[in-house]
């Protein structure tokens, strides 16, 4: 069986078709037009493309997005890309496709692929964070994405700074109305701003070459993620935590975190492992096709 996947980014549209095994078959991607009714456009197609290049038509479709849906009403809301708020994404995908449609939120689409086959495969319970654009994480137990009874389980990015410093108090404002959100801390936007870069790929550049400043802002974005972790931690103890987005490429990252996550953790000994995905930025697009069960 051929599944289709789409993932919804901010930047970036990608849509996919794996084969049974997990393998690509096809892989395309266009930029996103950042306006509702040409996204739609650009999904369709891709997803045209897709199933040229696999050979096979889509019965149905998975596609990662950020925000979620709300069980209340079935719109979408806590979109960084908020021209999806408060619209009918789901219905309006499977009316202009023609088919079905399953949407989940992009980090949780993360979590699924990884704990499917990626570095959390054979783990009961992974938790997968995206630190990219925006910041957010994605909770799957023994294969099942965990949603929970709102549709928000997972939602990290969106809780304030632990133990915050005078100075990180009360933090920068955030796109949802609130201040000092994790998204505001270690998303790759804030990173860069702190260590006094116009993006992240500067401030990743600046890191590899030696500069003081970018170093040291990566000392505070460790810390900092360090305290975020240890919260999930305490939560739900997961097995292993997998990282994605482009922040994931911070090699020093998975050295130096589970000394930065331990002294906050409320136990004795704290052994968890912090990996890269597996997939890199193939797994928002593998995870989204996954949300349909083979048969």
């Amino acid at each position: 069986m051929i599944r289709f996947g789409v993932d919804f980014g901010g930047t970036k549209i990608e849509a996919a078709a794996l084969d049974s095994d997990g393998d690509f078959v096809a892989r395309v991607r266009k930029p996103n037009p950042g306006n509702y009714d040409e996204a739609l456009e650009v999904v369709a197609d891709l997803l045209a493309d897709a199933e040229t290049m696999a050979g096979a038509q889509a019965a149905r479709l998975g596609m990662g997005i950020p925000g979620s849906l709300s069980p209340r009403t079935g719109l979408i809301r806590n979109a960084n890309s908020v021209y999806l708020n408060g619209r009918p994404f789901e219905q309006d995908l499977a009316a202009r496709l023609e088919r079905p449609v399953r949407l989940a939120n992009d980090a949780n689409c993360l979590a699924l692929s990884e704990a499917a086959d990626g570095a959390g495969a054979g783990q009961g319970v992974v938790f997968a964070a995206i630190l990219g654009t925006g910041c957010g994480g994605g909770v799957v137990v023994d294969g099942r994405i965990i949603e929970g009874r709102n549709g928000i389980g997972g939602e990290w990015g969106h809780m304030p700074l632990p133990w915050p410093k005078p100075e990180e108090y009360p933090g920068p404002a955030c796109w949802c109305g609130r201040k000092g959100c994790l998204e505001t801390w270690i998303a790759g936007p804030a990173f860069a701003r702190d260590a006094g870069h116009p993006t992240g790929q500067a401030a990743l550049a600046a890191i590899e070459a030696g500069d003081a400043e970018a170093l040291a802002a990566l000392d505070r974005h460790i810390d900092r993620l360090g305290r975020a972790l240890a919260v999930v931690c305490d939560l739900i103890d997961p097995d292993v935590i997998v990282l994605g987005g482009g922040l994931s490429n911070v090699d020093a990252l998975y050295a130096r975190l589970p000394a930065a996550i331990a002294p906050h953790v409320f136990s004795d000994a704290f052994e968890t492992p912090v990996l890269k995905a597996r997939h890199g930025d193939s797994s928002g697009v593998r995870g989204a096709a996954w949300l349909w069960p083979a048969d």
